[in-house]
C-alpha cells in the first residue's frame, strides 16, 4: 500500500536545495518533514515556507530528532562522504546531489555503505529526466553509427553570476568539471555505456587554491568511439554548452540543456521539437516507486561510482580502468 506522504528531511538549504523543496512541496507523494543547514538564516527561511516544520544548524540533530523516511542532500561535494554515512547509519533512504563524492574512494565507501543499510539510494542528474533524453534516445538509430561524441562546455564567469559560493571557485571541491561534466558523463554512460579517460590536460591559474580554467580531453567508449571534452572559463562570450553526437548518417545536438537539434547527410542542424516536462517532479515519482519496493527509474550510486571514475580521472586523480 502506498504511503500518502514520505517525510523528508534536507540537509542543505542553498540554491539545489531550494530548488528541489520547491519541487517537494507541490509532490502528492512527499512533504519537507524537516531542514537542517549550517546558516540557521537559511533554515529557517526555509522550514518556513514548507509550513514551519523543524529546522537545525547540525544535521545530526535533525537525524537524531526527526522521524524520516528519506534524506536530500545537497551540500558542497566533500560533505557528502560523512554526512551520507551518517544517513546510512540511521538507515534512511537517500537521494545525493552529484557529483556523488570528493574522491572515488569516498564514493565507494558511500556505494558499500548504501547497500549494507538495504535502502533506497539514488542521485539527482536533471538531464535524465528531462524529456530531450528520451527523443535523443529515440533518434539515435536514425543518424547511423556512432563516429564521434564532442562535449563543449564554456563559460564567460565561473562560478557563474547565480552560484556566486566560494566552495564552487576552489580547486579542493569546485569547478565545472566537478559541477557540469558529471551532467555529460553521465548522459553519455546511459546512452552508449562505459568510459575510459585515454587523456586530459587541465589547466589552473597560477593561485592554487583556485579551481580549473580548461580542460582538454580524449576518451574512448568500450568500442573505441572516441569522446573529446573542450572547457573553458574567463572568456569573451556568453555562457554555451553542446552535447554533439557524429553519426554516419546524421548527427544530433543538445545545447545548454534542453534544446535539441537534428540533421541528415548533408543538412544543417535545426531544431528539433521537444515536449516539456518538470523534471524534479518525475524523480520524485521515480522515488516513490522505488520506497514502495517498485521498479524504478533511478541513477543510482553504482552510476554514481562509474562517474566519478571518469571525473577523477579528467583531474589526474585516479587511473580509471573499465569496469563491466
Amino acid at each position: 500500500m502506498d504511503q500518502v506522504k514520505w517525510n523528508v528531511g534536507v540537509i542543505g538549504a542553498g540554491v539545489m536545495g531550494e530548488r528541489m523543496m520547491n519541487a517537494i512541496r507541490t509532490h502528492e507523494k512527499f512533504r519537507v518533514a524537516a531542514v537542517s543547514d549550517v546558516s540557521a538564516e537559511r533554515a529557517q527561511e526555509a522550514a518556513q515556507k514548507s509550513g514551519d516544520v523543524p529546522w537545525y544548524t547540525n544535521y545530526k540533530e535533525l537525524l537524531k530528532k526527526v522521524e524520516l523516511d528519506v534524506i536530500y542532500l545537497a551540500v558542497p561535494p566533500k560533505f557528502h562522504h560523512v554526512i551520507a554515512l551518517d544517513v546510512l547509519a540511521h538507515k534512511k533512504h537517500l537521494l545525493c546531489e552529484k557529483p556523488l563524492a570528493n574522491s572515488l574512494t569516498e564514493a565507494q565507501e558511500m556505494l558499500e555503505a548504501a547497500n549494507n543499510a538495504g535502502v533506497v539510494h539514488a542521485m539527482n542528474f536533471p538531464l535524465y529526466y528531462q524529456s530531450v533524453f528520451p527523443e535523443l534516445t529515440r533518434r539515435l538509430e536514425a543518424i547511423g553509427d556512432v563516429r564521434r561524441i564532442d562535449i563543449l562546455t564554456h563559460f564567460h564567469q565561473w562560478p557563474r553570476p547565480w552560484q556566486q559560493t566560494p566552495w564552487l571557485a576552489g580547486r579542493e571541491q569546485g569547478g565545472f568539471i566537478r559541477e557540469v561534466l558529471p551532467h555529460f558523463t553521465h548522459l553519455t554512460y546511459e546512452l552508449f555505456g562505459d568510459l575510459h579517460v585515454v587523456h586530459s590536460e587541465v589547466d589552473y591559474p597560477a593561485d592554487p587554491a583556485l579551481c580549473e580554467t580548461g580542460v582538454s580531453a580524449i576518451l574512448h567508449l568500450t568500442d573505441g568511439t572516441p569522446v573529446t571534452i573542450n572547457g573553458l572559463a574567463g572568456i569573451a562570450h556568453e555562457e554555451h554548452l553542446d552535447y554533439r553526437v557524429y553519426g554516419s548518417k546524421g548527427t544530433l545536438s543538445v545545447v545548454n540543456w534542453s534544446n535539441l537539434f537534428v540533421g541528415g547527410h548533408g543538412e544543417a542542424l535545426v531544431p528539433a521539437e521537444v515536449p516539456q516536462q518538470d523534471r524534479l517532479s518525475l524523480l520524485l515519482d521515480e522515488l516513490s516507486i522505488a520506497m514502495n519496493g517498485g521498479d524504478a527509474r533511478l541513477v543510482t550510486f553504482e552510476t554514481g561510482v562509474k562517474v566519478q571514475q571518469v571525473l577523477e580521472a579528467l583531474l589526474g586523480h585516479e587511473k580509471v580502468h573499465y569496469i563491466k
